[in-house]
């Protein structure tokens, strides 16, 4: 109960704590559901390697963020005004920037898996590992010759407190993006992923479909940077979408339940670090994790518990006709 009390009195004192709350619930809904199918097409690791290739693109667009803010909104206003206009300006411009580099990295790991004599997850891993690196060079630089404060753990790791309103804005932008483009192409984004030949013969574009869910999962795993981190992002991605998938197999029904996993496990998990005074991001993974186990175990027809009973009660079945 003083557990309880405590909680409700840090929402109502303290500004950041409905943001974080919000925008994690958000990411959990949004990652839930566009997991489902990016698991069933078994990409998860472009998932992963998305999420790290963004960093080049925090880079160039903090560069470009600031040079332009300068440029364009800065004449006349003195330097803590300015900087007040700038530092708007850096959610914009770290999402835009981040998508672009998201997609790029699509596109070249795609050309690879197409044209070169490459193994596909070696692809992935030659692009997401090149451009991870050159973002850490970036943002190494900038510390060093221009004296500015990049917090790397934080992009790893993730800062749900320090969700600001811009940020919460964007996350409620993609959100509706990510779940009305579902329910929208919820056709072809189903054809596509379990009869792609099938979805040709009907006239589907498989591959603009494909390009179309790559843009949908940029979108998510740079509106969930900011909560999770570029690492643990992609557990937000498998896990809910994996325990659905143990509970059901019908899609409209797991998407539901993968929803509501990510959901849940977002609300558990930031109220848990809130108590526990400890990251908010790994705190929600651990806990879809958790619910992930319980579902490994305990589901009704493909957990470890009801597949024993069955053979258990097979086997008396079996003793009984002899």
């Amino acid at each position: 109960m003083e557990q309880i009390d405590y909680l409700i009195e840090i929402y109502q004192t303290n500004p950041w704590a409905p943001r974080a709350l919000t925008a994690s619930l958000m990411v959990g809904v949004m990652c839930g559901v566009l997991g489902c199918f990016i698991v069933l097409r078994n990409m998860s690791l472009i998932g992963d390697a998305l999420s790290h290739a963004v960093l080049p693109g925090v880079v160039f667009a903090f560069v470009v963020t600031g040079a332009l803010g300068s440029y364009l909104f800065c004449d006349g206003l003195d330097d803590e005004a300015c900087k007040e206009v700038i530092e708007g300006l850096y959610s914009v411009g770290f999402f835009i920037g981040s998508v672009l580099a998201a997609l790029l990295s699509a596109l070249f790991i795609t050309w690879i898996q197409k044209n070169v004599r490459t193994e596909n997850d070696a692809a992935i891993g030659i692009v997401f590992t090149t451009m991870f690196s050159i973002g850490v060079i970036g943002i190494s630089t900038l510390s060093k010759n221009h004296g500015v404060h990049l917090d790397l753990k934080d992009m790893l790791f993730g800062n749900v407190l320090g969700v600001s309103d811009e940020d919460l804005m964007i996350t409620s932008f993609v959100t509706v993006v990510v779940l009305g483009s579902v329910m929208v192409f919820y056709r072809q984004l189903f054809a596509t992923t379990f009869q792609p030949i099938v979805a040709e013969v009907m006239g589907i574009r498989t591959n603009t479909v494909y390009y179309f869910l790559m843009l949908l999962l940029s979108f998510s795993v740079v509106a969930s940077m900011r909560m999770v981190g570029v690492i643990l992002v992609v557990a937000m991605l498998i896990s809910p979408a994996a325990t659905a998938l143990l509970l059901s197999d019908r899609l409209k029904t797991v998407l539901f339940l993968s929803a509501l996993v990510g959901g849940v496990s977002a609300f558990i998990g930031v109220n848990l670090a809130i108590l526990m005074d400890t990251t908010p991001g790994p705190a929600i993974v651990v806990t879809s994790t958790f619910f992930y186990i319980l579902a490994v175990f305990f589901s009704p027809k493909k957990g470890l518990v009801s597949k024993y009973l069955g053979r258990r009660q097979f086997r008396g079945m079996v003793r009984t006709k002899k």
